[in-house]
Protein backbone atom coordinates (compact mmCIF):
# COMPACT_ATOMS: atom_id res chain seq x y z
CA UNK A 1 0.00 0.00 0.00
CA UNK A 2 1.53 3.25 -0.68
CA UNK A 3 2.12 6.31 2.06
CA UNK A 4 -0.29 8.47 2.68
CA UNK A 5 2.35 11.75 1.99
CA UNK A 6 3.11 9.72 -1.99
CA UNK A 7 2.49 12.08 -4.89
CA UNK A 8 -1.40 11.55 -6.33
CA UNK A 9 -1.40 10.18 -9.48
CA UNK A 10 -4.23 11.43 -11.94
CA UNK A 11 -6.65 8.88 -13.11
CA UNK A 12 -5.92 10.03 -16.71
CA UNK A 13 -1.65 8.88 -15.74
CA UNK A 14 -2.67 5.69 -14.31
CA UNK A 15 -4.83 4.79 -17.77
CA UNK A 16 -2.08 6.46 -19.82
CA UNK A 17 0.82 3.66 -17.86
CA UNK A 18 -2.11 0.61 -17.54
CA UNK A 19 -1.86 0.89 -21.61
CA UNK A 20 2.19 1.38 -21.90
CA UNK A 21 4.07 -1.40 -23.54
CA UNK A 22 6.21 -1.56 -20.88
CA UNK A 23 5.00 -3.99 -18.34
CA UNK A 24 7.31 -2.78 -15.46
CA UNK A 25 4.71 0.91 -16.12
CA UNK A 26 1.46 -0.89 -15.99
CA UNK A 27 2.88 -3.30 -12.64
CA UNK A 28 4.17 0.20 -11.26
CA UNK A 29 0.69 1.99 -11.75
CA UNK A 30 -1.32 -0.99 -10.20
CA UNK A 31 0.54 -0.89 -7.05
CA UNK A 32 -1.00 2.84 -7.17
CA UNK A 33 -4.14 1.81 -6.94
CA UNK A 34 -4.54 3.33 -3.16
CA UNK A 35 -3.25 6.39 -4.24
CA UNK A 36 -5.69 6.98 -7.14
CA UNK A 37 -8.21 5.79 -5.05
CA UNK A 38 -7.54 8.69 -2.63
CA UNK A 39 -7.12 11.17 -5.21
CA UNK A 40 -10.38 10.46 -7.16
CA UNK A 41 -12.38 10.13 -3.95
CA UNK A 42 -14.87 7.21 -2.86
CA UNK A 43 -17.51 8.18 -5.22
CA UNK A 44 -15.06 8.23 -8.21
CA UNK A 45 -13.44 5.35 -7.04
CA UNK A 46 -16.76 3.51 -7.71
CA UNK A 47 -17.74 4.85 -10.35
CA UNK A 48 -14.97 5.15 -12.51
CA UNK A 49 -12.17 3.29 -11.09
CA UNK A 50 -13.41 -0.09 -10.35
CA UNK A 51 -15.19 -0.19 -13.62
CA UNK A 52 -12.12 0.43 -15.33
CA UNK A 53 -9.90 -1.86 -13.48
CA UNK A 54 -13.07 -4.83 -14.74
CA UNK A 55 -12.76 -4.07 -18.03
CA UNK A 56 -8.72 -4.01 -18.63
CA UNK A 57 -8.26 -7.20 -16.78
CA UNK A 58 -6.50 -8.91 -20.12
CA UNK A 59 -2.82 -8.52 -18.74
CA UNK A 60 0.10 -10.03 -18.27
CA UNK A 61 -0.18 -12.39 -15.26
CA UNK A 62 1.75 -10.54 -12.93
CA UNK A 63 -0.49 -7.47 -13.08
CA UNK A 64 -3.21 -9.35 -13.12
CA UNK A 65 -1.90 -10.63 -9.25
CA UNK A 66 -1.30 -7.49 -8.70
CA UNK A 67 -3.94 -6.40 -9.10
CA UNK A 68 -6.10 -9.27 -7.09
CA UNK A 69 -3.87 -8.24 -4.25
CA UNK A 70 -4.53 -4.50 -3.95
CA UNK A 71 -8.05 -4.90 -4.08
CA UNK A 72 -8.59 -7.31 -1.27
CA UNK A 73 -7.62 -4.13 0.95
CA UNK A 74 -9.63 -1.31 -1.06
CA UNK A 75 -12.73 -1.56 1.46
CA UNK A 76 -11.85 1.54 2.62
CA UNK A 77 -11.12 3.25 -0.74
CA UNK A 78 -14.74 2.55 -1.86
CA UNK A 79 -16.40 4.00 0.87
CA UNK A 80 -16.77 1.33 3.57
CA UNK A 81 -18.62 -1.92 3.81
CA UNK A 82 -21.85 -0.50 3.08
CA UNK A 83 -20.11 -0.58 -0.81
CA UNK A 84 -17.78 -3.56 -0.29
CA UNK A 85 -19.88 -5.29 -3.28
CA UNK A 86 -18.90 -2.83 -5.59
CA UNK A 87 -15.22 -5.08 -5.61
CA UNK A 88 -16.51 -8.35 -6.12
CA UNK A 89 -17.15 -7.93 -10.28
CA UNK A 90 -13.06 -7.68 -10.95
CA UNK A 91 -11.80 -9.95 -8.68
CA UNK A 92 -14.83 -12.52 -9.94
CA UNK A 93 -13.66 -11.68 -13.12
CA UNK A 94 -9.76 -12.40 -12.08
CA UNK A 95 -11.19 -15.63 -10.73
CA UNK A 96 -11.88 -17.47 -14.16
CA UNK A 97 -8.07 -16.41 -15.76
CA UNK A 98 -5.84 -19.69 -16.58
CA UNK A 99 -2.60 -18.47 -13.96
CA UNK A 100 -3.40 -20.27 -10.90
CA UNK A 101 -1.63 -17.93 -8.79
CA UNK A 102 -3.97 -15.08 -10.16
CA UNK A 103 -7.11 -17.27 -9.23
CA UNK A 104 -5.49 -18.13 -6.01
CA UNK A 105 -5.04 -14.54 -5.13
CA UNK A 106 -8.70 -13.35 -6.56
CA UNK A 107 -10.25 -16.24 -4.42
CA UNK A 108 -7.99 -14.67 -0.95
CA UNK A 109 -9.04 -11.54 -1.67
CA UNK A 110 -12.71 -11.93 -2.29
CA UNK A 111 -13.01 -14.34 1.06
CA UNK A 112 -11.33 -11.38 2.81
CA UNK A 113 -14.03 -8.90 1.60
CA UNK A 114 -16.81 -10.72 2.02
CA UNK A 115 -15.74 -11.91 5.77
CA UNK A 116 -16.37 -8.42 6.32
CA UNK A 117 -19.75 -7.71 4.36
CA UNK A 118 -23.23 -6.97 5.96
CA UNK A 119 -25.17 -10.59 6.10
CA UNK A 120 -27.14 -8.97 3.83
CA UNK A 121 -24.68 -7.98 1.04
CA UNK A 122 -23.61 -11.31 1.32
CA UNK A 123 -27.18 -12.98 0.45
CA UNK A 124 -27.52 -10.15 -2.63
CA UNK A 125 -24.00 -10.22 -3.73
CA UNK A 126 -21.36 -12.56 -2.97
CA UNK A 127 -23.62 -15.63 -2.75
CA UNK A 128 -25.31 -15.46 -6.83
CA UNK A 129 -20.99 -14.42 -6.94
CA UNK A 130 -20.55 -17.96 -5.92
CA UNK A 131 -23.47 -19.32 -7.49
CA UNK A 132 -22.25 -18.17 -10.95
CA UNK A 133 -18.79 -19.30 -10.76
CA UNK A 134 -19.83 -22.67 -9.86
CA UNK A 135 -21.91 -22.70 -12.72
CA UNK A 136 -19.11 -21.63 -15.38
CA UNK A 137 -18.47 -22.87 -18.72
CA UNK A 138 -14.86 -23.17 -18.00
CA UNK A 139 -13.25 -25.33 -15.63
CA UNK A 140 -11.03 -21.93 -13.89
CA UNK A 141 -14.06 -20.55 -12.76
CA UNK A 142 -15.42 -23.89 -10.88
CA UNK A 143 -12.08 -24.58 -9.30
CA UNK A 144 -11.77 -20.60 -7.47
CA UNK A 145 -15.54 -20.83 -6.72
CA UNK A 146 -14.96 -24.45 -4.56
CA UNK A 147 -12.47 -21.55 -2.00
CA UNK A 148 -15.88 -19.48 -1.61
CA UNK A 149 -18.54 -21.63 -0.14
CA UNK A 150 -17.49 -21.38 3.48
CA UNK A 151 -17.69 -17.90 3.98
CA UNK A 152 -21.27 -17.94 1.80
CA UNK A 153 -23.03 -20.61 3.73
CA UNK A 154 -22.69 -19.19 7.55
CA UNK A 155 -25.04 -15.88 6.11
CA UNK A 156 -27.26 -17.57 3.84
CA UNK A 157 -31.21 -18.40 4.65
CA UNK A 158 -32.00 -21.54 5.06
CA UNK A 159 -32.93 -22.68 1.49
CA UNK A 160 -29.80 -21.04 0.06
CA UNK A 161 -28.16 -23.77 2.53
CA UNK A 162 -29.37 -26.62 0.75
CA UNK A 163 -28.95 -25.39 -2.47
CA UNK A 164 -25.02 -24.45 -1.63
CA UNK A 165 -24.59 -27.55 -0.56
CA UNK A 166 -26.23 -29.11 -3.42
CA UNK A 167 -24.03 -27.21 -5.52
CA UNK A 168 -20.93 -28.01 -3.75
CA UNK A 169 -21.76 -32.30 -4.31
CA UNK A 170 -21.55 -31.40 -8.15
CA UNK A 171 -18.64 -29.82 -7.99
CA UNK A 172 -17.40 -32.58 -6.15
CA UNK A 173 -18.44 -34.94 -9.39
CA UNK A 174 -17.40 -32.51 -12.29
CA UNK A 175 -15.81 -34.00 -14.88
CA UNK A 176 -12.87 -32.17 -14.50
CA UNK A 177 -10.09 -33.45 -12.33
CA UNK A 178 -8.97 -29.88 -11.69
CA UNK A 179 -11.91 -28.67 -10.50
CA UNK A 180 -12.54 -32.83 -7.91
CA UNK A 181 -8.99 -31.68 -6.68
CA UNK A 182 -10.13 -27.76 -5.85
CA UNK A 183 -13.68 -29.69 -4.32
CA UNK A 184 -11.30 -32.02 -2.11
CA UNK A 185 -8.90 -29.28 -0.89
CA UNK A 186 -11.87 -27.01 0.68
CA UNK A 187 -13.89 -29.92 1.97
CA UNK A 188 -12.32 -28.90 5.38
CA UNK A 189 -13.29 -25.55 5.80
CA UNK A 190 -16.47 -25.59 4.20
CA UNK A 191 -18.02 -28.22 6.44
CA UNK A 192 -16.55 -26.52 9.08
CA UNK A 193 -19.16 -24.21 8.60
CA UNK A 194 -21.86 -27.00 8.15
CA UNK A 195 -24.36 -27.37 10.91
CA UNK A 196 -23.65 -31.22 12.84
CA UNK A 197 -26.89 -32.72 11.53
CA UNK A 198 -25.80 -31.97 7.93
CA UNK A 199 -22.17 -32.54 8.23
CA UNK A 200 -23.05 -36.24 9.13
CA UNK A 201 -25.71 -36.58 6.18
CA UNK A 202 -24.34 -35.00 3.33
CA UNK A 203 -20.65 -33.84 4.00
CA UNK A 204 -19.18 -36.82 5.15
CA UNK A 205 -21.11 -38.66 1.60
CA UNK A 206 -19.02 -35.90 -0.45
CA UNK A 207 -16.18 -37.38 1.74
CA UNK A 208 -16.61 -40.83 0.73
CA UNK A 209 -17.49 -40.02 -3.01
CA UNK A 210 -13.82 -38.40 -3.18
CA UNK A 211 -11.84 -41.12 -1.58
CA UNK A 212 -13.23 -43.53 -4.31
CA UNK A 213 -12.31 -41.15 -6.88
CA UNK A 214 -10.28 -42.29 -10.17
CA UNK A 215 -8.05 -39.88 -9.90
CA UNK A 216 -4.94 -40.44 -7.16
CA UNK A 217 -4.89 -36.71 -6.66
CA UNK A 218 -8.46 -36.25 -5.74
CA UNK A 219 -7.81 -39.26 -3.50
CA UNK A 220 -4.93 -38.25 -1.52
CA UNK A 221 -6.67 -34.42 -0.79
CA UNK A 222 -9.22 -36.56 0.18
CA UNK A 223 -7.02 -38.28 2.50
CA UNK A 224 -5.33 -34.82 3.77
CA UNK A 225 -8.78 -33.35 4.73
CA UNK A 226 -9.46 -36.35 7.26
CA UNK A 227 -7.75 -34.77 10.11
CA UNK A 228 -9.84 -31.39 9.64
CA UNK A 229 -13.02 -33.69 9.55
CA UNK A 230 -11.87 -35.64 12.15
CA UNK A 231 -12.24 -33.05 14.33
CA UNK A 232 -15.40 -31.57 13.61
CA UNK A 233 -17.14 -35.06 14.33
CA UNK A 234 -17.84 -36.98 17.49
CA UNK A 235 -15.46 -39.87 18.22
CA UNK A 236 -17.49 -42.64 17.12
CA UNK A 237 -18.36 -41.06 14.26
CA UNK A 238 -14.61 -40.19 13.77
CA UNK A 239 -14.37 -44.38 13.93
CA UNK A 240 -17.35 -45.55 11.72
CA UNK A 241 -17.02 -42.66 8.72
CA UNK A 242 -13.27 -41.48 9.19
CA UNK A 243 -11.02 -44.63 10.11
CA UNK A 244 -12.07 -47.51 7.72
CA UNK A 245 -10.98 -44.81 4.79
CA UNK A 246 -7.87 -44.72 6.12
CA UNK A 247 -6.96 -48.18 6.93
CA UNK A 248 -8.27 -48.61 3.04
CA UNK A 249 -5.48 -45.84 2.03
CA UNK A 250 -2.92 -47.66 3.70
CA UNK A 251 -2.94 -50.05 0.94
CA UNK A 252 -3.89 -47.76 -1.73
CA UNK A 253 -2.09 -48.62 -4.99
CA UNK A 254 -0.62 -45.13 -5.65
CA UNK A 255 2.14 -44.34 -2.81
CA UNK A 256 1.32 -40.96 -3.01
CA UNK A 257 -2.28 -41.90 -1.24
CA UNK A 258 -0.56 -43.88 1.36
CA UNK A 259 2.77 -41.24 1.48
CA UNK A 260 -0.58 -39.00 2.40
CA UNK A 261 -1.89 -41.18 5.15
CA UNK A 262 1.20 -41.47 6.67
CA UNK A 263 1.32 -38.19 7.47
CA UNK A 264 -1.95 -37.74 8.63
CA UNK A 265 -2.29 -40.91 11.08
CA UNK A 266 -0.91 -39.18 14.04
CA UNK A 267 -3.81 -36.71 13.33
CA UNK A 268 -6.39 -39.42 13.36
CA UNK A 269 -5.46 -41.30 16.41
CA UNK A 270 -6.22 -38.06 18.53
CA UNK A 271 -9.67 -37.94 17.01
CA UNK A 272 -10.78 -41.75 17.16
CA UNK A 273 -9.57 -42.08 20.75
CA UNK A 274 -7.04 -44.50 22.05
CA UNK A 275 -9.11 -48.37 21.62
CA UNK A 276 -9.43 -48.01 17.94
CA UNK A 277 -5.79 -46.88 17.30
CA UNK A 278 -4.90 -50.22 18.74
CA UNK A 279 -6.75 -52.06 16.94
CA UNK A 280 -7.31 -50.38 13.69
CA UNK A 281 -4.47 -47.40 13.07
CA UNK A 282 -1.73 -49.58 14.60
CA UNK A 283 -1.77 -52.30 12.29
CA UNK A 284 -1.87 -49.60 9.19
CA UNK A 285 0.70 -47.34 10.27
CA UNK A 286 3.23 -51.22 10.58
CA UNK A 287 2.25 -51.65 7.03
CA UNK A 288 3.44 -48.03 6.29
CA UNK A 289 6.17 -48.48 8.19
CA UNK A 290 7.17 -51.60 5.69
CA UNK A 291 6.54 -50.04 2.43
CA UNK A 292 8.11 -50.98 -0.63
CA UNK A 293 8.08 -46.94 -1.35
CA UNK A 294 10.91 -45.40 0.50
CA UNK A 295 9.28 -41.96 0.15
CA UNK A 296 6.03 -43.40 1.90
CA UNK A 297 8.57 -44.80 5.04
CA UNK A 298 10.59 -41.52 5.19
CA UNK A 299 7.00 -40.48 5.99
CA UNK A 300 5.78 -42.82 8.31
CA UNK A 301 9.33 -43.03 10.09
CA UNK A 302 9.03 -39.40 10.54
CA UNK A 303 6.04 -39.84 12.59
CA UNK A 304 7.10 -42.71 14.57
CA UNK A 305 7.75 -40.45 18.29
CA UNK A 306 4.31 -39.15 18.44
CA UNK A 307 2.38 -42.40 17.61
CA UNK A 308 4.41 -43.87 20.59
CA UNK A 309 3.50 -40.82 22.88
CA UNK A 310 -0.07 -41.82 22.45
CA UNK A 311 0.34 -46.01 23.15
CA UNK A 312 1.19 -47.48 26.22
CA UNK A 313 4.63 -48.97 25.96
CA UNK A 314 3.80 -52.24 25.74
CA UNK A 315 2.09 -51.90 22.45
CA UNK A 316 5.15 -49.65 21.29
CA UNK A 317 7.05 -52.44 22.45
CA UNK A 318 5.05 -55.12 20.60
CA UNK A 319 4.53 -53.40 17.25
CA UNK A 320 6.18 -50.46 16.22
CA UNK A 321 9.91 -51.37 17.91
CA UNK A 322 10.52 -54.36 15.78
CA UNK A 323 10.18 -52.12 12.77
CA UNK A 324 12.01 -49.43 14.04
CA UNK A 325 14.97 -51.59 14.26
CA UNK A 326 14.24 -53.01 10.59
CA UNK A 327 14.14 -49.10 9.62
CA UNK A 328 17.79 -48.62 11.52
CA UNK A 329 18.88 -50.60 8.41
CA UNK A 330 16.83 -49.25 5.81
CA UNK A 331 18.42 -49.38 2.36
CA UNK A 332 17.64 -45.93 1.79
CA UNK A 333 19.80 -43.44 3.92
CA UNK A 334 16.91 -41.10 3.57
CA UNK A 335 14.77 -43.62 5.45
CA UNK A 336 17.61 -43.84 8.19
CA UNK A 337 17.80 -40.12 8.50
CA UNK A 338 14.51 -39.43 8.64
CA UNK A 339 14.06 -42.21 11.41
CA UNK A 340 17.69 -40.41 13.49
CA UNK A 341 15.69 -36.84 13.44
CA UNK A 342 12.68 -38.41 15.31
CA UNK A 343 14.17 -41.60 17.18
CA UNK A 344 15.64 -40.08 20.73
CA UNK A 345 11.92 -38.92 21.39
CA UNK A 346 10.73 -42.67 21.92
CA UNK A 347 12.97 -42.70 25.15
CA UNK A 348 10.26 -40.81 27.15
CA UNK A 349 8.28 -43.02 25.84
CA UNK A 350 9.16 -46.44 26.04
CA UNK A 351 10.68 -46.01 29.32
CA UNK A 352 14.36 -46.74 30.45
CA UNK A 353 14.47 -50.43 30.32
CA UNK A 354 13.33 -50.67 27.27
CA UNK A 355 15.31 -47.51 26.37
CA UNK A 356 18.71 -49.39 27.46
CA UNK A 357 17.54 -53.08 26.02
CA UNK A 358 16.24 -52.03 22.70
CA UNK A 359 16.76 -48.75 21.81
CA UNK A 360 20.87 -47.87 22.51
CA UNK A 361 21.72 -50.88 20.21
CA UNK A 362 19.93 -48.58 17.31
CA UNK A 363 21.52 -45.16 18.65
CA UNK A 364 24.84 -46.62 18.62
CA UNK A 365 24.46 -48.09 15.01
CA UNK A 366 22.86 -44.57 13.40
CA UNK A 367 25.75 -43.04 15.44
CA UNK A 368 28.35 -44.77 12.82
CA UNK A 369 25.96 -45.00 10.22
CA UNK A 370 28.19 -44.15 7.03
CA UNK A 371 25.75 -41.43 6.02
CA UNK A 372 26.79 -38.12 8.05
CA UNK A 373 23.45 -36.67 7.90
CA UNK A 374 22.26 -39.56 9.86
CA UNK A 375 24.93 -39.51 12.34
CA UNK A 376 24.25 -35.43 12.15
CA UNK A 377 20.45 -36.13 13.35
CA UNK A 378 20.94 -38.96 16.12
CA UNK A 379 23.86 -35.94 17.56
CA UNK A 380 21.09 -32.96 17.76
CA UNK A 381 19.12 -34.84 19.70
CA UNK A 382 20.93 -36.77 22.50
CA UNK A 383 19.88 -34.62 25.24
CA UNK A 384 16.44 -36.59 24.89
CA UNK A 385 18.19 -39.65 25.87
CA UNK A 386 20.30 -38.51 28.80
CA UNK A 387 17.63 -37.55 31.26
CA UNK A 388 16.03 -41.57 30.54
CA UNK A 389 19.20 -43.55 30.85
CA UNK A 390 21.27 -41.47 33.16
CA UNK A 391 24.98 -40.11 33.30
CA UNK A 392 26.19 -43.86 34.50
CA UNK A 393 24.98 -45.67 31.55
CA UNK A 394 25.91 -42.65 29.27
CA UNK A 395 29.21 -42.89 29.92
CA UNK A 396 29.30 -46.29 29.45
CA UNK A 397 27.69 -46.85 25.98
CA UNK A 398 27.02 -43.01 24.91
CA UNK A 399 30.11 -41.06 25.58
CA UNK A 400 32.66 -42.92 23.60
CA UNK A 401 30.96 -43.11 20.45
CA UNK A 402 30.20 -39.05 21.19
CA UNK A 403 34.16 -38.88 21.14
CA UNK A 404 34.91 -41.02 18.04
CA UNK A 405 32.67 -38.31 16.39
CA UNK A 406 34.55 -35.49 17.34
CA UNK A 407 37.10 -36.84 15.01
CA UNK A 408 34.59 -37.18 12.26
CA UNK A 409 36.06 -36.75 8.79
CA UNK A 410 33.11 -34.56 7.94
CA UNK A 411 33.08 -30.92 9.27
CA UNK A 412 29.32 -30.77 9.83
CA UNK A 413 29.45 -33.76 11.94
CA UNK A 414 32.43 -32.43 14.23
CA UNK A 415 30.30 -29.02 14.45
CA UNK A 416 27.79 -30.52 15.83
CA UNK A 417 29.39 -32.60 18.37
CA UNK A 418 31.08 -29.45 19.57
CA UNK A 419 27.64 -27.54 19.93
CA UNK A 420 26.35 -30.12 21.66
CA UNK A 421 29.46 -30.38 24.81
CA UNK A 422 27.93 -27.46 26.49
CA UNK A 423 24.19 -29.16 26.57
CA UNK A 424 26.18 -32.78 27.84
CA UNK A 425 28.10 -30.51 30.23
CA UNK A 426 25.45 -29.49 32.29
CA UNK A 427 23.82 -32.68 32.49
CA UNK A 428 26.62 -34.36 33.53
CA UNK A 429 28.20 -31.81 36.25
CA UNK A 430 31.39 -30.25 36.89
CA UNK A 431 32.84 -33.57 38.52
CA UNK A 432 32.06 -35.89 35.36
CA UNK A 433 32.93 -33.50 32.82
CA UNK A 434 36.13 -32.69 34.03
CA UNK A 435 37.39 -36.39 34.33
CA UNK A 436 35.83 -37.59 31.03
CA UNK A 437 35.63 -34.38 28.60
CA UNK A 438 37.35 -31.17 29.56
CA UNK A 439 40.51 -32.63 27.80
CA UNK A 440 38.81 -33.41 24.92
CA UNK A 441 37.49 -29.63 24.59
CA UNK A 442 41.03 -28.55 25.24
CA UNK A 443 42.23 -30.49 22.54
CA UNK A 444 40.18 -29.05 19.80
CA UNK A 445 41.61 -26.04 20.02
CA UNK A 446 45.15 -27.17 19.42
CA UNK A 447 44.00 -30.36 17.18
CA UNK A 448 45.37 -30.00 14.06
CA UNK A 449 41.93 -31.54 12.72
CA UNK A 450 40.51 -28.50 13.77
CA UNK A 451 43.23 -26.14 13.32
CA UNK A 452 45.40 -26.87 10.59
CA UNK A 453 44.23 -28.99 7.52
CA UNK A 454 40.79 -27.84 7.82
CA UNK A 455 39.63 -24.55 6.39
CA UNK A 456 36.21 -24.24 7.85
CA UNK A 457 35.76 -21.48 9.83
CA UNK A 458 32.60 -22.49 11.52
CA UNK A 459 34.63 -25.22 13.50
CA UNK A 460 37.08 -23.25 14.95
CA UNK A 461 34.87 -20.50 15.75
CA UNK A 462 32.49 -23.59 17.61
CA UNK A 463 35.70 -24.63 19.85
CA UNK A 464 36.28 -21.33 20.94
CA UNK A 465 32.49 -20.73 21.27
CA UNK A 466 32.70 -23.95 23.27
CA UNK A 467 35.27 -22.58 25.35
CA UNK A 468 33.11 -19.77 26.51
CA UNK A 469 29.86 -21.44 26.77
CA UNK A 470 31.74 -23.87 29.30
CA UNK A 471 32.69 -20.97 31.49
CA UNK A 472 29.11 -19.72 31.92
CA UNK A 473 28.12 -23.41 32.81
CA UNK A 474 30.86 -23.97 35.06
CA UNK A 475 31.45 -20.49 36.65
CA UNK A 476 34.15 -18.27 36.15
CA UNK A 477 36.27 -19.85 39.15
CA UNK A 478 36.64 -22.92 37.39
CA UNK A 479 37.33 -21.29 34.08
CA UNK A 480 40.36 -19.61 36.13
CA UNK A 481 41.55 -23.21 36.91
CA UNK A 482 40.88 -25.23 33.82
CA UNK A 483 40.69 -23.46 31.07
CA UNK A 484 42.53 -20.13 31.02
CA UNK A 485 45.86 -21.49 31.88
CA UNK A 486 45.26 -24.08 29.07
CA UNK A 487 44.56 -21.25 26.80
CA UNK A 488 47.60 -19.03 27.33
CA UNK A 489 50.01 -21.70 27.35
CA UNK A 490 48.83 -22.29 23.39
CA UNK A 491 49.53 -18.32 22.68
CA UNK A 492 52.41 -18.14 21.01
CA UNK A 493 52.46 -21.38 18.55
CA UNK A 494 53.43 -20.85 15.30
CA UNK A 495 50.80 -21.94 13.12
CA UNK A 496 48.79 -18.79 11.70
CA UNK A 497 45.52 -20.39 12.42
CA UNK A 498 46.19 -21.47 15.70
CA UNK A 499 46.97 -18.08 17.41
CA UNK A 500 43.81 -16.81 15.62
CA UNK A 501 41.51 -19.27 17.09
CA UNK A 502 43.31 -18.70 20.90
CA UNK A 503 42.68 -15.19 20.44
CA UNK A 504 39.48 -15.69 19.33
CA UNK A 505 39.05 -17.39 22.79
CA UNK A 506 40.45 -14.84 24.99
CA UNK A 507 38.00 -12.31 23.61
CA UNK A 508 35.33 -14.45 23.96
CA UNK A 509 36.10 -15.47 27.60
CA UNK A 510 36.88 -12.00 28.99
CA UNK A 511 33.03 -10.64 29.52
CA UNK A 512 32.22 -14.03 31.24
CA UNK A 513 35.18 -14.19 33.65
CA UNK A 514 33.18 -11.30 35.52
CA UNK A 515 34.72 -7.27 37.01
CA UNK A 516 35.06 -9.02 40.20
CA UNK A 517 37.36 -12.02 39.21
CA UNK A 518 38.57 -10.40 36.46
CA UNK A 519 39.86 -7.35 38.25
CA UNK A 520 41.12 -9.42 41.52
CA UNK A 521 42.72 -12.34 39.73
CA UNK A 522 42.50 -12.28 35.88
CA UNK A 523 43.83 -8.78 35.16
CA UNK A 524 46.83 -8.31 37.15
CA UNK A 525 48.10 -11.93 37.31
CA UNK A 526 46.58 -13.12 33.59
CA UNK A 527 46.10 -10.11 31.26
CA UNK A 528 48.88 -7.60 32.51
CA UNK A 529 51.40 -10.16 33.23
CA UNK A 530 51.19 -12.24 30.36
CA UNK A 531 48.01 -11.96 27.94
CA UNK A 532 48.16 -8.35 27.17
CA UNK A 533 52.75 -8.62 26.16
CA UNK A 534 51.35 -11.26 24.13
CA UNK A 535 48.13 -9.04 22.58
CA UNK A 536 50.84 -5.99 22.02
CA UNK A 537 53.28 -8.28 20.69
CA UNK A 538 50.21 -10.13 18.25
CA UNK A 539 49.24 -7.00 16.80
CA UNK A 540 52.53 -6.54 14.97
CA UNK A 541 52.51 -9.71 13.79
CA UNK A 542 53.54 -10.77 10.18
CA UNK A 543 49.77 -11.87 9.59
CA UNK A 544 46.76 -9.18 8.87
CA UNK A 545 44.22 -11.82 10.74
CA UNK A 546 46.45 -12.45 13.61
CA UNK A 547 46.30 -8.60 13.85
CA UNK A 548 42.80 -7.97 13.84
CA UNK A 549 41.89 -10.92 16.54
CA UNK A 550 44.80 -9.56 18.42
CA UNK A 551 43.37 -5.92 18.21
CA UNK A 552 39.94 -7.44 18.87
CA UNK A 553 41.17 -9.25 21.99
CA UNK A 554 42.33 -5.99 23.33
CA UNK A 555 39.58 -4.27 23.00
CA UNK A 556 37.50 -6.89 24.78
CA UNK A 557 39.98 -6.72 27.87
CA UNK A 558 40.01 -2.94 27.92
CA UNK A 559 35.95 -2.78 28.48
CA UNK A 560 36.47 -5.21 31.58
CA UNK A 561 38.54 -3.29 32.72
CA UNK A 562 36.73 0.17 31.92
CA UNK A 563 33.38 -1.08 33.48
CA UNK A 564 34.98 -2.22 36.21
Amino acid sequence: MAMIDEPLYPIAVLIDELKNDDIQLRLNSIRRLSTIARALGEERTRKELIPFLSENNDDDDEVLLAMAEELGVFIPYVGGLEHANVLLPPLETLCTVEETCVRDKSVESLCRIGSQMREQDVVECFIPLVKRLAGGEWFSARVSSCGLFHIAYPSAPEALKTELRTIYRQLCQDDMPMVRRSAATNLGKFAATVESAHLKSEIMSIFEELTQDDQDSVRLLAVEGCGALGKLLESQDCVAHILPVIVNFSQDKSWRVRYMVANQLYELCEAVGPEPTRSDVVPAYVRLLRDNEAEVRIAAAGKVTKICRILNPELAIQHILPCVKELSTDSSQHVRSALATVIMGMAPALGKDATIEQLLPIFLSLLKDEFPDVRLNIISKLDQVNQVIGIDLLSQSLLPAIVELAEDRHWRVRLAIIEYIPLLASQLGVGFFDDKLGALCMQWLKDKLFTYNVKVYSIRDAAANNVKRLAEEFGPDWAMQHIVPQVLDMINNPHYLHRMTILHAISLLAPVMGPEITCSKLLPEVVEKTIRPCLVELTEDPDVDVRFFATQALQSSDQVMMSS
